[in-house]
């Protein structure tokens, strides 16, 4: 009997892999397949919702229309004040477009990660461990769901209104962050999935924990700084880095100082951050892999 290859993976845990009698495949080909897989994985999805296309315009639509609503409810709220901690419609709706944009993409790449503690439960990740693909790109693209480009089209709607609409000096250092602005928002947003999905290892089910700093960071991040303590601004920077999603390169943007006093050069570190962020949420996720020892144990 031809000796099974996987890849050794985090993801499988010690008595897998010796049990499976895996062969190593370099660290460099870890990364091509995984990305290999998750698309594979992804394309199999789409297919499947494109069966039904009325069905998925739909879907898509109403998720870019339930979203959607944020915004007016602040709009609403614009109508009885001239401006909110000093911040004014066009400006708030930099700040609600950029975020509601980079949290969409986040959310479409790697947003089924908060079901991790459900497939523990269920050992459906078990079944995962044994492929020859990296867990993290099984789990995020297994049930990729398309729809979700609703969110990222009426956040990239409003930013664009905003954009418009601002009057701002347009240098082409600005003109540049806005792009860099949703991207590395939308890196950030995954790193944190990514280390709220290694945190259900632990906790079992904590999905709501992770959106507590998903979805609820965004909402939080729709809204100027100035309304909030500093001390909050403080674990947002230095903790948490959801500051870099968009609250600092749209300070610089729109030529604010930071509340914390930080020079504007910081704006265009948002990738770093991003890349920063990222390394212990790897590592957590490697230790919640390597911690795990199947349902039934």
């Amino acid at each position: 009997m031809a000796e099974a290859v996987v890849e050794r993976d985090p993801g499988r845990g010690p008595a897998v892999a010796e049990a499976l009698g895996v062969l190593e495949v370099p660290r460099r080909s870890r990364t091509w397949e995984g990305v290999r897989g998750y698309g594979l994985i992804a394309a199999m999805w789409i297919r499947s919702t494109m069966t039904y296309r009325t069905s998925f315009f739909l879907a898509t639509f109403g998720n870019a229309a339930i979203t959607l609503l944020d915004f007016v409810g602040i709009y609403i709220m614009f109508s009885h004040v001239d401006a909110l901690g000093g911040f004014t419609l066009p400006e708030i709706a930099l700040l609600y477009g950029s975020c509601s944009a980079s949290l969409g993409l986040a959310d479409l790449v790697m947003g089924n990660t908060d079901r991790v503690g459900q497939r523990i439960r269920d050992g459906s990740l078990d079944t995962m461990l044994v492929r020859p693909v990296p867990v993290l790109a099984q789990v995020a693209a297994d049930r990729f769901a398309l729809r979700r480009l609703g969110r990222i089209g009426q956040g990239l709607g409003v930013l664009g209104w905003a954009l418009v609409v601002l009057d701002v000096e347009w240098t082409p250092g600005r003109i540049l962050l806005v792009p860099v602005m949703v991207v590395a928002g939308a890196a950030i947003f995954s790193a944190v999935l990514v280390a709220g999905a290694a945190f259900q290892f632990v906790a079992g089910d904590a999905a709501e924990v992770q959106n507590a700093f998903t979805y609820g960071g965004c909402t939080m991040l729709q809204y100027p700084p100035t309304v909030f303590a500093k001390d909050l601004l403080r674990g947002v920077t230095f903790v948490v880095p959801l500051a870099f999603v968009n609250w600092l390169p749209a300070l610089y943007i729109l030529g604010r100082p930071d509340p914390l006093g930080l020079p504007g050069w910081v704006a265009y570190t948002s990738p770093l951050v991003a890349f920063l962020a990222f390394l212990p949420a790897s590592l957590a996720w490697r230790a919640g892999v390597r911690s795990y020892r199947s349902t039934g144990s």
